[in-house]
């Protein structure tokens, strides 16, 4: 690792530009190329906060500033690029981030592929009573999944065999593939900056997401960290496994905490805060249990 923690260093980033992380059955992610590291968010912060600012943060310091505070710029100096393999389906959620910048294989230019994407048995699973949009942990009754994924397949062959037979007839790839399903894979190269990447994983790698999306937001995750590993650090701290609170929620927060009494400095720093963050904490703990705060 480079000096400090701030970067990789020439081997480290050779060996993992083009290394790609299998995904479902058919798919995977292959970082192409990075643009920057956690020097370059550094160096972007200084620009506006100026060359005083090194006296007062170190870098993670600042770093860790500037997420937890959203000052979320700097963070775009970073940009990674991916080749990705993944079914249409995938693709559709996927390409909802519209902070990307995004090149697709063509169905109208070239014969797209046999290769769909079946899910595997313990996959296929019955809708879930309390997420109208994902499956439950139950499981099926005997058979059905087989019978399930027997079907899939026989659908994406017999989809095929069709397109196949009308791309002999000479009908035009463009209008040969339209009864082709979303199971079907397509691959594109999909470049980002860090401040969308968070946003892009802060939704995909949650347990809420769709398996077969979380599967390569973790494949995505697992390629940047080591290049931005402060970053990554206030990410993971900030964001991924923080919470948000409501005016009401607080309003309870503050009906629980008033018997308490605030924990000492040692205290906060045993738990994990410490230094700026302390004070940062203790701030919001007074605005919290103000009087002009309901």
């Amino acid at each position: 690792m480079a000096e400090h923690g701030m970067g990789i260093d020439a081997s480290e980033k050779s060996a993992l530009l083009d290394k790609r992380i299998d995904c479902l059955d058919k798919g995977f992610v292959r970082l192409i190329d990075v643009m920057g590291d956690d020097a370059s968010i550094v160096q972007a912060a200084r620009v506006s906060y100026g060359s005083g600012t090194k006296k007062v943060h170190e870098d993670r310091g600042l770093i860790r500033y500037l997420l937890r505070h959203a000052h979320t710029t700097p963070f775009e100096m970073v940009e990674f690029k991916f080749h990705v393999k993944l079914p249409i389906f995938v693709a559709r959620q996927w390409i909802r981030h519209r902070t990307a910048n995004v090149n697709e294989y063509s169905g109208r230019y070239s014969e797209m592929k046999d290769e769909f994407y079946t899910p595997s048995i313990q996959d296929i699973r019955p809708q879930s009573v309390s997420n109208k949009q994902g499956r439950s942990d139950e499981t099926l009754p005997d058979g059905m999944a087989e019978q399930a994924a027997d079907a899939f397949k026989k659908g994406q062959d017999d989809a095929y065999a069709q397109y196949q037979e009308f791309l002999e007839q000479g009908i035009a790839r463009e209008i040969a593939r339209i009864n082709l399903p979303v199971s079907n894979y397509t691959e594109w190269y999909w470049k980002i900056d860090l401040h969308n990447l968070f946003h892009f994983l802060r939704l995909r790698v949650d347990a809420h997401a769709q398996y077969e999306i979380r599967v390569f937001a973790e494949a995505i995750a697992e390629l940047v960290k080591p290049f931005v590993p402060h970053a990554w650090e206030a990410f993971e701290d900030y964001i991924l496994n923080a919470h948000r609170m409501t005016a009401p929620e607080m309003k309870v927060m503050k009906y629980l905490l008033q018997s308490l009494t605030m924990p000492s400095d040692e205290q906060l720093a045993e738990l994990g805060l410490k230094g700026r963050e302390a004070v940062e904490f203790k701030d919001k703990m007074q605005g919290l249990f103000s009087q002009d705060n309901p």
